[in-house]
């Protein structure tokens, strides 16, 4: 169904657009059929459609931009899907702002601004034999106008549990000055870890790789010094003998590097390449 209202004025258009698009995966290990199930229900009810809502509206609220309505859905067994419309300028009449439409499970999340929007979708998976569990969120942000996506980076990669995160920024199109200039990008940039705070590049291994001519920008981050205690689901260490331990460091941190790296490695190639697990 869709949801007809009064056409929204536009004053002052910045044709820009600002697209920041990042993947958020959170691993850990599950040892069990029974575990794994309790896991993925977890992340169900921790990332529901409540709480990417919450997180949503906190997002328009940092880059400055107004909501207009929120419509969400739920689905049967699992997952849903989240509408908010969003107004860079206040509104003169706040009647036509709507309400949102309860619900409880996780998985699609869908912010409009006018002429933007904001997208989160999650993925929770388990391995059926290894016992490692992998819990993703795709994050879109892309906005037209003034108001930049990268002002709510910081916030994002804080609501979740990031152990990787893969960044891309964009700036397309172009907006004109009152002389008729073009200008192809409004802000300036040479890196997207420009943006992050202190402590988030401290906590993290960082990759650039950066095409500045085109004004596309990638950052991947990887979490520095990963305990097992922190990825244990419904267990702690005091549960496994030694060799069980170093097995699932083993298997987790191969599952982080091939995350990371985005590609399968061979047995024993995660050690080589630096990543630490305590």
């Amino acid at each position: 169904m869709v949801q007809q209202t009064d056409k929204l004025r536009l004053h002052g258009f910045n044709n820009l657009t600002k697209s920041l698009s990042f993947n958020i995966y959170d691993v850990c290990y599950a040892r069990n059929a029974e575990q794994r199930h309790a896991y993925i229900d977890y992340i169900d009810e921790v990332y529901n459609a409540e709480r990417l809502t919450q997180i949503l509206t906190q997002v328009a609220n940092i880059i400055g931009a107004n909501i207009l309505n929120i419509a969400r859905q739920d689905y049967d067994p699992q997952g849903a899907s989240v509408t908010i419309l969003i107004a860079e300028e206040e509104l003169v009449d706040e009647s036509q702002v709507g309400g949102a439409a309860p619900g409880p499970l996780p998985d699609t999340v869908l912010a409009h601004l006018d002429k933007s929007h904001i997208t989160v979708h999650t993925y929770p998976e388990t391995h059926p034999d290894h016992g490692v569990s992998t819990f993703r969120a795709d994050i879109d942000v892309s906005t037209c106008g003034v108001i930049s996506p990268l002002k709510a980076l910081n916030f994002l990669i804080h609501s979740f549990d990031s152990d990787i995160v893969t960044m891309d920024y964009r700036v397309r199109g172009f907006t004109r000055d009152v002389e008729g200039h073009k200008h192809f990008i409004d802000h300036e940039i040479n890196s997207i870890q420009n943006y992050l705070s202190e402590d988030t590049k401290e906590r993290y291994h960082m990759i650039d790789v950066n095409v500045f001519q085109e004004h596309m920008f990638h950052t991947k981050m990887l979490l520095r010094e990963p305990k097992l205690r922190n990825y244990l689901f419904g267990e702690s260490a005091e549960d496994f003998s030694e060799e069980d331990k170093d097995r699932i460091r083993r298997q987790l941190r191969r599952e982080m590097a091939e995350i990371f790296y985005g590609r399968n490695l061979r047995p024993g190639q995660e050690v080589a390449l630096g990543l630490d697990f305590q």
